[in-house]
């Protein structure tokens, strides 16, 4: 009777494991913001750490990223994001998390570091094709960068010449960020430029491209867009991004735009010379006092 119990348990525990034992789910995530661009890390292991040890299985080393901050969770049917008690925490999608279950296409913040989680059936394709998308947008405001910039802004001089058409340019940066980052930190200076960048791309046209040009500069490439209007529309940006409210762990910051606004006229051939009228005129409104437009 013992030897049949003991056999009977011996049956049930090997279906046990066999049961639970995971399958390593096809996932990666891909690094779209931070030291190490477009690398790629396989998520197959059950348990991987995230931190600024150099012992962990993902190294990020940053101040503002904790020793052990996060940890990844293969359950064999998801991928589980887990924060350790890091100081800065873990955000998935902008909103603070302690435990996540992740989903395809979900964009994780660890320190100033953004990493883009990507599964499914053709994940090496998506890999690819992500790579091919942080050629032209900038991975922490999801704008364009400045390297598409100006390739649009060559093309659309070009088309402004040939059918007579107007182009304007707008070039703005944030007033006193250097202030922003030493008084509230990096994290808080991430956040503004990616805030900031969200609010006035939902107020432009479909035909408007929007880049960051570098640090805290941005620039809106405006076909068929007199200068009259172009310093309209400014105006409006400027005024939207003074009246919007910029909150970052429960801290108001105080965020103002200066603006340079340049329009073609038959002279202005060069991408170069076209951008340097827009930032002499952002310059100028820097020496004005900042918070205002000039061109």
């Amino acid at each position: 009777m013992g030897s049949s119990d003991l056999k009977n348990k011996t049956v049930v525990t090997v279906i046990s494991r066999i049961t639970e034992r995971p399958v390593a789910k096809e996932a990666c995530m891909v690094v779209i913001y931070g030291d190490e661009l477009g690398k790629k890390y396989n998520l197959e292991a059950p348990s991987i750490i995230v931190g600024r040890s150099s012992k962990t299985e993902i190294q990020i080393d940053q101040e503002s990223v904790s020793r052990n901050h996060c940890k990844l969770i293969n359950t064999g049917k998801s991928i589980i994001l887990r924060d350790l008690g890091s100081t800065n925490g873990t955000y998935v999608n902008d909103e603070l998390v302690d435990e996540h279950v992740l989903r395809d296409g979900d964009l994780i913040k660890i320190g100033r570091t953004i990493f883009k989680f990507l599964t499914g059936g053709n994940i090496e394709n998506a890999y690819h094709e992500e790579i091919y998308r942080l050629t032209t947008v900038d991975g922490l405001t999801q704008v364009y960068n400045k390297r598409y910039f100006l390739e649009v802004l060559e093309r659309e001089i070009s088309r402004g010449h040939r059918y007579g058409r107007e182009l304007s340019l707008i070039m703005f940066d944030i007033d006193h960020f250097k202030q922003i980052n030493d008084t509230f930190g990096h994290l808080a200076g991430d956040y503004v430029l990616k805030h900031l960048a969200s609010v006035i791309k939902e107020r432009i046209r479909r035909e408007d491209i929007m880049a960051r040009y570098g640090g805290e500069e941005f620039a809106i490439v405006l076909p068929e867009i007199d200068n009259y209007n172009a310093r309209q529309f400014a105006e409006k940006i400027r005024r939207i991004v003074e009246r919007t409210t910029f909150k970052f762990e429960d801290t108001k910051i105080p965020v103002t735009v200066s603006v340079g606004v340049a329009s073609t006229a038959s002279e202005v051939t060069d991408p170069t010379h076209f951008i340097k009228l827009a930032d002499e005129r952002l310059y100028e409104a820097k020496h004005r006092g900042r918070n205002c437009v000039c061109g």
